[in-house]
């Protein structure tokens, strides 16, 4: 059985996508992260939590305090980047649970009601979208370079919360020369799926 999806999208969105480690100097839009955002909103999560929380880093002053968190071999694609996302998860996404499960908004006290149940579930949940978010910078033509190489404590004090932990950041921006590392091994199918 083939997948409904065009092959071509096929290849923009997995075959042909990689992490980008150069790009070059073209600008990433706001309206192009809106487009983005708007497109991956919509992949599911449990309870409709989103917890995901993505910060832009755009200024000068602010991409010079994010590189020097950045490990060694982060550091210069951080710093030349187009842009540069935090992608955090939200451990009071609870709050918002009311509007985002109007069918059962009691879900906000009777499974979130403790911190420790909420940031793992925020931990998951916000992988997952940032999994997503990357997708969606393939879909907008862009080239997407995610990182854990970082110091999180660090990233955390200078730009977040102590409600919000940092997941990963990701260089996004049109691949440069050079951007990719040749293609690792896959496993096989035969591999990782086991039918029971």
């Amino acid at each position: 059985m083939s997948l409904v999806l065009d092959p071509t999208a096929q290849d923009l969105l997995f075959r042909d996508a990689r992490t980008a480690n150069a790009f070059t100097d073209e600008p990433v839009s706001e309206e192009q992260v809106q487009a983005i955002y708007d497109l991956v909103k919509f992949g599911p999560t449990a309870f409709n939590q989103s917890p995901l929380r993505i910060t832009l880093v755009r200024s000068a002053e602010a991409r010079e305090r994010l590189v020097q968190h950045m490990s060694e071999g982060n550091q210069p694609k951080t710093a030349t980047a187009p842009l540069v996302a935090i992608l955090s998860a939200d451990n009071e996404f609870h709050e918002e649970l009311p509007y985002l499960l109007p069918h059962f908004p009691q879900a906000k006290d009777l499974f979130f009601a403790e911190r420790p149940a909420r940031e793992g579930a925020a931990s998951l949940n916000a992988a997952l979208q940032a999994a997503y978010f990357i997708i969606g910078v393939r879909a907008a033509g862009l080239a997407a370079g995610p990182m854990t190489g970082f110091d999180f404590a660090g990233v955390q004090k200078e730009f977040l919360d102590d409600d919000h932990t940092p997941l990963m950041v990701v260089n996004i921006g049109r691949p440069g020369e050079d951007a990719w590392f040749p293609r690792s091994p896959r496993l096989e199918a035969d591999q990782v799926i086991t039918t029971v």
